[in-house]
């Protein structure tokens, strides 16, 4: 599908901020043209969208593929047939694997397995600090040569701020992004749930929201200090909001995402103790929750991604406080998202550009967008199409997810990457 002509689709563009019906031409793995009205006469594979909506393919920054290590959990190709099944064109992995990917040896080791098996984009993240322990910088320059987009220790906050301020400022030199979990580690150390009536009730070890406040205000004081590139991989809470807006008013380089789980969930949603709701953060309430979907509809959080986390039932059938944490999200990401387009908080564009075009140019790839020239990764979806969410359904190899069981609104129907086909909804 080399020369492919969509017709009668709905183009979502977060470039221009439109959704408008049109027609789209593909060619050679790039999109060679659009326009409005009637499709054009042309010698090309005709795709009738049947007006469902037609959108650049997700970006998803912060997918955890558990190769090396625990592949039981996910493999490259398990994530990459749950990301065509999501509409996510390209997967950004963590290096928080067994272990860890922080020599240009393993980061070539899961490249070629992503290669070998993924059906869609896989671009590589490496660890900041050897073993992601947060006490010498890794081998920067050489993990950019051997193909590292980002730069990320995961959710271990690198607590000596010498260590990650010599390690911001290697990588300012170097070009290269940092991507950092804002947490003050020791206040949330042990954490299960966010500090407030809820957790007391549950008898649950909680952490204040000003834990990340502290953690955002901190990496802040650095970037001012190094002028480094920085993105923010998960701000949930109201109280962090108003230190990012500074940062960027201040010219900083500095760009937030946050997480579908956090904008669709609140901390009541644990209830009796479901450990498939256990996140890392921890799920907020609802008033940071709601002013988190604003920061997002006005740019001020720049993405959203799945923070994808297979863990095994072995690991979530455990006590609350005992349970691993983390959820698969890269098939529910679009649903779980399409919730808040159903209710009127946030429009398609709004979403597409927080799930493409955002990510995409914070990695300088040329996805994200319906331009042309542009490359042809799309995702063509219904978003009205109801059904019940069964997460043995899921291709993740792990099926933690807390959307099991829930009603849900929207279903993808086809995933496009560099204008091959990559999935079709049975």
């Amino acid at each position: 599908m080399n020369n492919t002509l969509f017709t009668n689709a709905r183009l979502i563009d977060p470039e221009t901020g439109t959704d408008s019906p049109g027609w789209l031409h593909v060619s050679d793995g790039r999109i060679a043209t659009r326009g409005e009205g009637a499709a054009p006469a042309l010698e090309a594979q005709v795709v009738d969208c049947g007006g469902q909506c037609l959108a650049p393919g997700i970006v998803d920054i912060g997918v955890k593929v558990c190769e090396p290590g625990e592949r039981h959990k996910e493999s490259y190709k398990s994530a990459g047939l749950a990301a065509a099944a999501g509409g996510v064109t390209t997967i950004v992995t963590r290096p928080d694997t067994s272990p860890a990917i922080d020599t240009p040896e393993s980061l070539e080791f899961v490249t070629r397995r992503a290669q070998a098996d993924a059906p869609v984009n896989v671009l590589p993240m490496a660890a900041l600090t050897k073993g992601r322990e947060g006490r010498e910088m890794t081998e920067i320059g050489f993990l950019q040569d051997a193909g590292a987009v980002a730069f990320t220790d995961c959710d271990h906050v690198i607590a000596n701020t010498k260590v990650f301020s010599r390690a911001l400022t290697y990588a300012r030199a170097c070009g290269a992004l940092v991507i950092a979990h804002p947490q003050e580690p020791i206040l949330s150390n042990g954490a299960a749930a966010t500090s407030g009536k809820f957790a007391v009730l549950r008898g649950l070890p909680a952490v204040s929201p000003m834990a990340e406040r502290m953690g955002l205000d901190r990496d802040i004081a650095l970037l001012e200090m190094t002028g480094a590139t920085y993105h923010a991989d998960q701000i949930t809470t109201a109280r962090a909001l108003p230190a990012l807006e500074r940062a960027k008013r201040n010219g900083l380089d500095i760009t937030a995402g946050t997480s579908i789980h956090h904008l669709t969930l609140n901390e009541l949603d644990v209830a009796d103790y479901r450990t498939f709701f256990k996140v890392k953060p921890p799920l907020r309430s609802e008033d940071d929750r709601q002013a988190v979907i604003e920061a997002v509809r006005t740019g001020l959080i720049d993405t959203i991604s799945s923070m994808h986390t297979p863990q095994d039932e072995e690991s979530k059938r455990l006590p609350f406080e005992e349970a691993a944490s983390g959820a698969v999200a890269l098939e529910t990401l679009l649903p779980a998202a399409l919730r808040l387009y159903h209710v009127g908080q946030l429009d398609l564009p709004t979403l597409f550009r927080s799930m493409a075009l955002n990510p995409a140019k914070r990695l300088g790839l040329g996805s994200g967008r319906l331009s042309e020239g542009a490359p042809a990764d799309l995702v063509l979806f219904d978003p009205d199409v109801p059904f019940v969410l069964d997460r043995f359904s899921l291709k993740s190899k792990s099926q933690n997810t807390p959307f099991d069981g829930q009603r849900m609104q929207g279903k993808v129907t086809a995933t496009f990457v560099a204008g091959q086909e990559v999935y079709r909804r049975p």
